[in-house]
C-alpha cells in the first residue's frame, strides 16, 4: 500500500504533462494558421508581395497541412506516433527558420509550407497520443474537450500575439515564436509520452503527392479566379488540373492494397458525416477570423495590438464553452444534437456579422455576433471531432486523426479561397475605400454564413443514430493502470 500511492501519483503527473504537451501542439499549429494575419500588410511592404498574392502566406502553410496530414497519420500508424510527434515538431522549427529569415517572397513561401508540413506530422501524432494516453477512461471526456479548446484558443492567440510580436517586436518573430516552445516538447515528450504501437505496410508516397498537389491546384484557382477571371484558361487548367490530381488520388486509393488512405474505413458509421461537418465548420469558421480581422484593421482602424485584443472575449468564451459547456450538453443531448445546433448557432452569429457597416463600432458591429458564432464553434467542434475519432478502429487511430485534422484544413484553405474571391467580387479589392471594402467583408461574411447553414443541414440528415461518443463511452470507465 506505502508503494502504490506515490506510483498512481507519479502516473497522474505524466498523465498531466501529456496532455499539457498534447494541447500545446494543437495550440501550436492551429496559431500558426493565424498568427501571420496581423503582420501581413508589413510583410506585404518588406517582401514584395502583390496583393492578390498575399494570401499565399496564409494558404502555403494550410495546403502542406492540409494535404499532408493523411501522411501524418499513417506515419503516425507505422513507426509510432511519439516518433513522429518528434519529427514534426523538428520539422516545424526548421519551417518557422526559414519563414522567419526571408527576405523574399518565394523563400517565404517555401518556408511556410514546411511549417505546415511540420505541422502535418504534428497534428495527427498528437491526436493518436490523446487516445494513448486517455482512450478508455474516465479522465478522457476532459483530456478531449481540452484538446478541442487548444484549436479555436490557439486560432484567436495567434491574432492577439501577431499584433503584440508586429507591434513591438517586428514581424519575423511571429515566426520565431514556435522555438522556445519546440525546445521544451522535445525536452519533455520522450519522458512523458509512451512509445506507441508500430505497424507494417508501405508507404503511399504517390497519394500523398497527388492529393497535395491537387488540393494546391485548386485553391490556386479560387485565388486567382477573380483576378484572371473564372473562365480563364490559367484557372480552368489549375481548377480542372487540381480537381484531376484529387481524382487520381481516390484511384489509387482504391487500387493500392496498402494505400495512404483506406477507403473502406468510411464505412465506419458517422466517420463521413463527421467529418464533413468538420470541413465545413472550418470552411466557415477561418474566413469569419480573416474577414473580422481585416475589418478591425482596415475600417475601424485598430492597430495590430488592439485588432488582437479585441477578439479575446471571442476566445475565452469558446474555451469555456468547450471546456466546462459543451460535454455536459453532449451528455445529455447527444454528439448528432449538439453538431447540429453548434453549426447553426454558428451560421446564425455569422449572418450577425454580415451586417459590419463602414461607419461601425466593435461594441455594436462585431462583439456580440463575435460570442455568438463562438458559442456555435463551442457546440459543434468537440462533439464532430469525437464521432470521427471513435469510429475508428484502434488500429487506424493516426489515420483516424489524419481524416479528420485533413477534413478541417482542407475546409479552411478552400473556405477561405472561396470567401477571398467572394469579397473580392463585391468590392474587398477596392482598397482605400472603406464602403466597398465592407461591402466585401460582408458578402464573405454572409457566404460563410451559408456553408456553416449547409453544414447544419447535412450533419442533421447523415449522422445517424446511435453515435457513439467517447464521452459518452467513457465517463464509466475506470482508468488504465500503467
Amino acid at each position: 500500500m506505502t508503494t502504490t500511492a506515490p506510483a498512481a501519483s507519479s502516473t497522474s503527473s505524466r498523465r498531466r504533462l501529456a496532455l499539457a504537451l498534447i494541447a500545446a501542439a494543437q495550440f501550436m499549429v492551429i496559431m500558426d494558421t493565424s498568427i501571420i494575419g496581423v503582420a501581413l500588410p508589413k510583410m506585404q511592404a518588406d517582401l514584395g508581395f502583390d496583393p492578390q498574392d498575399l494570401s499565399w502566406v496564409f494558404n502555403a502553410y494550410v495546403v502542406a497541412f492540409g494535404g499532408l496530414l493523411l501522411l501524418g497519420g499513417r506515419l503516425s500508424d507505422l513507426f509510432g506516433a511519439r516518433r513522429i510527434f518528434i519529427t514534426g515538431w523538428v520539422v516545424l522549427v526548421v519551417g518557422s527558420l526559414v519563414a522567419g529569415l526571408a527576405e523574399g517572397v518565394a523563400v517565404e513561401l517555401t518556408g511556410r509550407a514546411i511549417q505546415g508540413a511540420g505541422s502535418a506530422l504534428i497534428a495527427p501524432a498528437a491526436l493518436t497520443l490523446l487516445f494513448q494516453v486517455f482512450g478508455g477512461t474516465s479522465e478522457f471526456p476532459k483530456a478531449l474537450a481540452l484538446y478541442g479548446a487548444a484549436a479555436p484558443a490557439g486560432g484567436t492567440a495567434g491574432v492577439f500575439l501577431g499584433g503584440v510580436l508586429t507591434e513591438y517586436a517586428s514581424w519575423p518573430w511571429v515566426f520565431f515564436i514556435n522555438l522556445p516552445v519546440a525546445a521544451v516538447v522535445l525536452l519533455l515528450t520522450r519522458s512523458v509520452m509512451p512509445a506507441g504501437m508500430t505497424g507494417r505496410g508501405s508507404l503511399d508516397l504517390a497519394g500523398a503527392t497527388t492529393a497535395t498537389l491537387g488540393l494546391g491546384a485548386v485553391v490556386f484557382a479560387i485565388v486567382r479566379a477573380p483576378e484572371a477571371g473564372w473562365t480563364s484558361g490559367s484557372t480552368l487548367l489549375a481548377g480542372l488540373g487540381g480537381l484531376a490530381l484529387l481524382g487520381v488520388f481516390v484511384a489509387l486509393q482504391a487500387k493500392l492494397r496498402q494505400p495512404l488512405m483506406r477507403l473502406g474505413i468510411f464505412r465506419a458509421p458517422n466517420l463521413a458525416a463527421a467529418n464533413v461537418a468538420q470541413l465545413l465548420l472550418g470552411a466557415a469558421w477561418i474566413p469569419m477570423f480573416f474577414f473580422v480581422n481585416l475589418y478591425l484593421q482596415q475600417i475601424l482602424g485598430l492597430g495590430a495590438f488592439a485588432s488582437g485584443a479585441a477578439l479575446l472575449p471571442l476566445t475565452i468564451t469558446i474555451m469555456i464553452g468547450m471546456v466546462a459547456v459543451a460535454p455536459k450538453l453532449i451528455a445529455r443531448f447527444g454528439p448528432n444534437a449538439m453538431t447540429v445546433s453548434g453549426l447553426a448557432t454558428l451560421a446564425v452569429g455569422l449572418v450577425w456579422l454580415s451586417f459590419i457597416d463602414a461607419n461601425g463600432s466593435f461594441v455594436v458591429d462585431i462583439l456580440p455576433a463575435s460570442l455568438v458564432t463562438a458559442a456555435g464553434m463551442a457546440m459543434a467542434f468537440i462533439p464532430s471531432l469525437g464521432t470521427a475519432l471513435s469510429s475508428a478502429a484502434p488500429e487506424e487511430g493516426g489515420l483516424a486523426a489524419g481524416i479528420v485534422n485533413t477534413s478541417y484544413q482542407i475546409g479552411s484553405a478552400l473556405g477561405l479561397a472561396a470567401m477571398t474571391a467572394v469579397a473580392a467580387a463585391f468590392g474587398a479589392d477596392q482598397i482605400g475605400n472603406p464602403s466597398d471594402l465592407t461591402d466585401g467583408f460582408s458578402a464573405a461574411l454572409l457566404g460563410a454564413a451559408g456553408i456553416a447553414a449547409v453544414g447544419a443541414v447535412l450533419a442533421s440528415v447523415l449522422l445517424k443514430k446511435p453515435a457513439d461518443s467517447p464521452a459518452a463511452n467513457s465517463t464509466d470507465s475506470e482508468p488504465i493502470a500503467a
